[in-house]
């Protein structure tokens, strides 16, 4: 994939100043929303979003400043215009009993939609009762996304700032033609499932210049990914950025042209993570490119693991199907908490190949770091520390 030009985001922004000016606007004050946090504001969103949606022309719905507590929310597609603009000035409240949302599994839910696009303004999943009940090993529900785009394209988030979230806090799913930029998403580091961003069975998706604090992956990139570029992030907490898991089901899409470069990682568990579940699976992950990224305290720096079988149900004794190949980490530095930065635990099955290690610096509590491989074969070139095991 190649770099997103400044011509065609600049573009963009010009397309959203035009439209804006020449929009039709839907103020959902105009349709009952208060402000107020407490006053269920849901039908007035809805309201809102079918005007915009049946306007034959460019549209844009305002949310004012203030708090708007909203319950589950479905925005369909299949409108009348490829241009709703959803300015945020104010911030979306879920509401504080988590068994409102239960496992519904989503909160707000954009399907089947075109040239979305959403400016600013905050998310509340205000989810942390929710991960209480989970610590307390009681019966709880799985809770909500709070943001997910399903079977979507043309979709721009600029700016939008995302805290505790239930579960996932924006979620990308089977889309095309995505930018995520700008973004703040925050959580407890020990908030359980909560990960920042999640794409998967998407193409030509973009994250850029965002801050993810979180209790689980920073950015995690699902089976059926192509062409994603993550570019200037800083993770952490959290549990770094993964491609993975994969491979839970056999017959799974596979994973292929991804770049993750000028990245930060500040007490992650992870750094850059590869992770498959160790059962039979056709899918495979190819052609991938780490570069410029610092650790700052992270427990593994540089992390394949074919070999995950959480609770050791469904998977032991067997091995993964997941096919990785032409992954490759270059200018890669900073510092791991454990002794083995760099760890490639592949398939015996189906062995790591094409791995290529470039000017990679890692050091473990100012000594010299490990490295670990297991059924990995590539080329490593430059200043390569810890040792090379390819």
């Amino acid at each position: 994939m190649s770099k997103p030009t400044i011509a065609f985001l600049l573009s963009l922004l010009y397309v959203f100043i035009y439209s804006t000016s020449e929009a039709a606007t839907y103020n959902v004050a105009s349709f009952g929303a208060k402000a107020d946090g407490k006053t269920d504001s849901t039908p007035a969103f809805l309201k809102a979003w079918a005007g915009a949606c049946g306007s034959v022309s460019s549209a844009m719905i305002y949310v004012q400043p203030g708090r708007y507590l909203l319950n589950h929310a479905v925005f369909s597609g299949q409108c009348k215009n490829n241009d709703i603009t959803i300015r945020l000035d104010g911030t979306l409240v879920a509401p504080s009993d988590y068994r409102v949302l239960g496992s519904s599994g989503y909160w707000l839910s954009f399907r089947g939609v075109n040239g979305v696009s959403i400016y600013g303004g905050t998310l509340d999943g205000q989810g942390s009762a929710l991960w209480a009940c989970k610590a307390a090993g009681k019966s709880c529900p799985i809770g909500a996304r709070s943001l997910t785009f399903t079977n979507s394209k043309n979709i721009m988030i600029n700016g939008l700032s995302s805290i505790n979230s239930q579960l996932f806090h924006i979620v990308i799913d089977a889309c095309q033609n995505v930018i995520v930029r700008g973004v703040k998403i925050s959580a407890s580091g020990n908030s359980p499932n909560t990960d920042g961003i999640h794409v998967e069975s998407s193409s030509t998706v973009t994250i850029l210049s965002s801050n993810i604090k979180t209790g689980d992956d920073c950015i995690s990139i699902g089976p059926g990914t192509t062409d994603l570029w993550i570019e200037n992030i800083a993770c952490g907490p959290g549990h770094g950025i993964s491609i993975g898991s994969l491979g839970k089901e056999l017959k799974e899409a596979g994973v292929q042209n991804v770049t993750v470069k000028t990245v930060t990682l500040s007490g992650t568990e992870n750094g850059l993570r590869i992770k498959t579940w160790a059962r039979p699976s056709n899918g495979f992950v190819r052609g991938v490119l780490f570069e410029d990224a610092i650790m700052k305290n992270v427990q593994n720096p540089i992390i394949i693991d074919q070999n995950y079988c959480p609770h050791g149900e469904n998977c032991p004794h067997q091995v993964s199907g997941i096919k990785i190949s032409e992954v490759t980490y270059k200018n890669i530095q900073g510092t791991s908490t454990t002794q083995v930065a760099v760890k490639f635990n592949c398939s015996p099955k189906n062995p790591c190949t094409g791995i290529t290690m470039e000017d990679v610096r890692l050091t473990y509590v100012n000594q010299a770091a490990k490295s670990s491989c297991n059924n990995a074969g590539g080329k490593a070139s430059g200043v390569v520390e810890p040792t090379s095991c390819l």
